[in-house]
């Protein structure tokens, strides 16, 4: 489409490349920026004035074209390409292991944990007692074989890792006997099912998607059975007239047969949830009590530690484990190790665990706790006090996310943040893109903030972000 003569007068006051750089050199500010990265980022700023000009889109005139104009867009580029992509984030969402905000926050002590090691060289894979080559497992093996009464123990990089690699050791080539109630599927669409195919295992389905009978699964019993398995769906629950095989049932079936029997717990806990007023989770304790021979789950959900797929289980399996060549490519490294052992030994009093991890604290902070900190926000935000903010308490309830305890409601006190002139979507996007941003959730066309999962830290930051917020 030919260009009309106001788009070709536009097109021709365009900046060049060179002006603008020969404009940025003194600018105290272009210091510390790349001359690369800067060069991109004129570019880049110079072929969107351009498109602009040609489409229409977004509008675009010869004021546009202004030396300081230009300029002030270039810093807010640049400022945009300096800032890292990975950023911390207020989480106001009420849900606490919420696995696009990076599920579990870490512990102090695994925080100050990463920081030493990670500083100096360490012992990953050298054994100080014998001065040889050792395994870098066992910076948590002892640990978790003290917590769980496990034989052995290690970890790779996250829990699907964990089960791919166990059913690749034990099955493949092989049946691999589940129940179909348990072919789960988690978030990004992993499920049980497409994990067993990658591992070389052959899916053996028994029972029905509600009921599942011992007998069902030793009518399945045959010369090509490898392994049966027991699936927590722990991101669902059936409920009515239902039945399952417990763990303990599964483990003499199989020791009874000769057959390994590996159970997933997904989110896994030490801690007895149940003790705190919420819904009962199983215990890894309690898995390995029963007899399971391999028991595999996550370390950065209920666990409260970082991303890893922990194994634990009998010698002689463990041992078969590490030696499958997949288990260097899913390997853990040393700053996930140190984090994981720091938070593993917090365990050893597990009242002072419920404390001390940031997301058992947050799933068992009593009503009272969050209250006063609702409250606390209310009056720090009351100072700003202009005509058209208006903040509501609200009684709503929090999630645990990161696919664990799905009926689990948590009771929460909110914050329903309405301004004059702004849409509860605007307010939404505006506290995201506050520096650092502030995440909560829209309900009823009203921004909420949910103080289950906000830091006491956090207060001034979203003070700070609804203050920017009322100012621009």
């Amino acid at each position: 489409m030919p260009l009309n003569e106001t788009q070709q007068h536009l097109l021709r006051k365009l900046p060049g490349i060179d002006r603008i750089l020969e404009q940025a050199r003194p600018d105290p500010f272009f210091e510390e920026v790349p001359k690369t990265l800067l060069t991109r980022v004129i570019r880049s700023l110079v072929d969107d004035l351009r498109q602009a000009v040609i489409t229409g889109t977004p509008p675009v005139d010869e004021a546009d074209m202004a030396d300081e104009r230009v300029m002030r867009r270039l810093k807010a580029h640049i400022d945009c390409e300096m800032m890292p992509r990975l950023r911390p984030v207020v989480n106001a969402t009420g849900v606490v292991v919420h696995t696009n905000l990076g599920r579990s926050l870490l512990a102090e002590a695994a925080v100050e944990n990463v920081a030493r090691i990670s500083r100096r060289y360490s012992n990953l894979e050298f054994d100080l007692v014998q001065g040889a080559r050792g395994l870098r497992y066992s910076a948590i093996e002892g640990i978790l074989c003290e917590l769980t009464g496990a034989e052995a123990a290690m970890a790779v990089n996250n829990n699907a890792a964990a089960v791919l690699l166990c059913l690749d050791t034990l099955a493949r080539g092989r049946e691999a006997v589940v129940s179909r109630g348990e072919l789960v599927e988690i978030g990004g669409s992993f499920r049980i099912p497409d994990v067993m195919v990658r591992s070389g295992a052959l899916l053996r389905e028994v029972g029905t998607t509600n009921r599942t009978h011992l007998r069902d699964y030793e009518a399945a019993i045959g010369e090509a059975t490898g392994l049966l398995m027991k699936v927590h769906t722990s991101n669902y629950s059936v409920v009515g007239f239902t039945k399952a095989v417990t763990g303990r049932e599964l483990a003499d079936l199989g020791r009874a047969h000769g057959i390994p029997v590996m159970e997933d717990l997904g989110s896994g806990s030490f801690v007895d949830l149940a003790d705190y007023g919420m819904r009962r989770e199983p215990t890894v304790q309690e898995a390995v009590a029963a007899g399971i021979d391999v028991v595999t789950f996550s370390g950065d959900k209920l666990l409260g530690g970082p991303q890893a797929g922990l194994i634990l289980g009998k010698k002689s399996i463990l041992a078969a484990v590490r030696k499958n060549p997949l288990t260097r490519a899913l390997r853990i490294d040393k700053m996930t190790l140190a984090a994981l052992e720091a938070t593993l030994r917090l365990y050893r009093d597990p009242r002072k665990a419920v404390e001390a991890i940031p997301t058992l604290r947050m799933l068992t902070l009593p009503l009272a706790q969050i209250v006063h900190r609702a409250e606390r926000f209310a009056e720090m935000a009351a100072a700003e006090a202009p005509p058209r903010l208006n903040i509501r308490m609200l009684d709503r309830t929090s999630r645990v996310g990161g696919g664990a305890l799905p009926l689990q409601e948590l009771p929460t006190r909110c914050a329903g943040i309405e301004i004059d002139g702004i849409s509860a979507n605007g307010i939404e996007r505006r506290m995201r893109e506050h520096v650092p941003p502030v995440i909560g959730r829209i309900e009823d066309d009203c921004f909420v903030l949910d103080f289950r999962t906000v830091r006491d830290d956090d207060l001034d930051i979203i003070v700070s972000a609804i203050r920017s917020l009322l100012t621009t």
